[in-house]
C-alpha cells in the first residue's frame, strides 16, 4: 500500500526582524504583556515599502525544500497552498507560485483553512496519493499579514500575534507494508464561531465589496479576535481531538517523539503538554521567534525541529495538531519512513 513519506522541508521568512520593543514604539503595549499572554519575543514583517506576496516567500521554501527532497520541480505531480492571505484576490496563490517555479501545466489547489492549512492540507495530499491521483506533491503554507493587520493601540491585540513566513514539504507516495507515513487524521470545523476570529470587509455578500461610506481605517478591514473565547475553545477541543486521533493511529503519547503544535500561544500548547502530562521539552516551540505564522506555522516548526535533529529519523513519531479560524481544528500522527 502507498503511503505518504515527507521527503524535505523549506521555510521563507520575511526580512523585517519586529522586537516586542519595536511595538512599544507605534502602539500602547509592552514587551511584558505580549511576553506573558502569548509567549511571542519577536516576529518578522515584510518592508512596508516593497511588494511582497505569499507565493513569494512560499516560493523560497518551496525551493529549499525541494532542494532537500532531491526533486526538480518538473518533478511535481501536484501542488496544495494553503493560505489565509493570498497574493491577490484572485486567481489563487498557488498557481503564481507555481508559475515562479518555471511551471506551465502543473494542478495547483489553493486551501483556506487558516491556522489549521497544513493539517487539511497534509490529509488532502495523503488522500490524493492513496487514490493514484498524484505521487509527488508539493504542500506550502506561506502568510503576509502584517500588511494586513491595525497597527494602532486599538488593533494591538491581534498586531501583536502575527508575523510573516512560509514554509514548505515534498510529500511522496511509497509502497511499503511497513507502518508510516500519515497514521491519523482527525479534522473538525464549527462555523458557529466565525465571529470569534474573522476579518469582514472586504466582502462580496455586501452589495460592494468595498463600501463606499465606510472609512479605509474602519475596524472591519482588520482581523479581530475574541481571545478569552479562542483560548477556551482550544484547551477544550485539541485535548479531545488528541484522543481522537491517537486512538486512530492506536499509539498513545508515550509513542510520540514530538508535538508539533500550531504556534498561536505558547500558553495554549502548554497546556496541552500539561493535559498530556508530557515533559516540555517534547512539545516543539518557536511561536517566540516567529508569532502565529498561521498556515504556514506547523511545517515552519517542523522544518526547525528537523534542523535540529530532534526528529526525521526513520520510525520518529510527531504529532501535529492546531485550533485556528473556521472554527477549525485537527490532530494528525505522522510517522518518518
Amino acid at each position: 500500500m502507498k503511503q505518504s513519506i515527507i521527503r524535505g522541508t523549506g521555510k521563507g521568512i520575511a526580512p523585517v526582524l519586529v522586537t516586542n520593543h519595536d511595538l512599544e514604539k507605534i502602539m500602547d503595549t509592552s514587551d511584558e504583556w505580549i511576553r506573558q499572554r502569548t509567549g511571542i519575543e519577536q516576529r518578522y514583517w515584510i518592508p512596508e515599502d516593497e511588494e511582497i506576496g505569499s507565493s513569494d516567500l512560499g516560493f523560497i521554501a518551496a525551493e529549499q525544500a525541494l532542494k532537500n527532497a532531491g526533486w526538480q520541480a518538473s518533478d511535481l505531480d501536484f501542488i496544495i497552498f494553503a493560505t489565509l492571505s493570498p497574493d491577490i484576490m484572485f486567481p489563487g496563490s498557488g498557481c503564481l507560485m507555481a508559475a515562479k517555479l518555471g511551471l506551465d501545466s502543473t494542478p495547483a489547489l489553493d486551501i483556506r483553512q487558516q491556522c489549521t492549512g497544513f493539517l487539511y492540507g497534509l490529509t488532502t495530499a495523503d488522500a490524493y496519493i492513496k487514490t493514484g491521483i498524484a505521487n509527488k506533491i508539493l504542500l506550502v503554507g506561506a502568510e503576509i499579514h502584517s500588511s494586513g493587520l491595525d497597527k494602532t493601540t486599538r488593533g494591538r491585540d491581534v498586531t501583536v500575534i502575527f508575523g510573516d513566513a512560509g514554509a514548505a514539504v515534498c510529500i511522496e507516495g511509497v509502497e511499503t507494508d511497513e507502518n508510516v507515513g500519515l497514521l491519523s487524521s482527525a479534522l473538525h470545523a464549527d462555523g458557529n464561531y466565525a465571529h470569534a476570529l474573522t476579518a469582514e470587509l472586504p466582502a462580496s455578500r455586501l452589495p460592494q465589496r468595498m463600501p463606499p461610506d465606510v472609512a479605509i481605517d474602519d475596524p472591519r478591514y482588520f482581523p479581530v479576535m475574541d481571545g478569552p473565547a479562542i483560548f477556551k475553545k482550544a484547551l477544550r477541543l485539541l485535548p479531545k481531538v488528541t484522543q481522537e486521533a491517537f486512538e486512530k493511529a492506536n499509539v498513545t503519547v508515550d509513542d510520540i517523539d514530538l508535538i508539533i503544535p500550531h504556534q498561536a500561544n505558547m500558553r495554549i500548547n502548554q497546556g496541552l503538554g500539561q493535559y498530556l502530562k508530557v515533559d516540555d521539552s517534547k512539545v516543539f516551540h518557536n511561536i517566540q521567534k516567529y508569532g502565529n505564522t498561521t498556515a504556514a506555522s506547523i511545517p515552519l516548526a517542523l522544518h526547525e525541529a528537523m534542523e535540529e535533529g530532534l526528529v526525521g529519523k526513520k520510525g520518529d513519531t510527531v504529532y501535529f495538531v492546531a485550533l485556528g479560524a473556521g472554527l477549525t481544528w485537527g490532530g494528525i500522527v505522522y510517522r518518518f519512513g
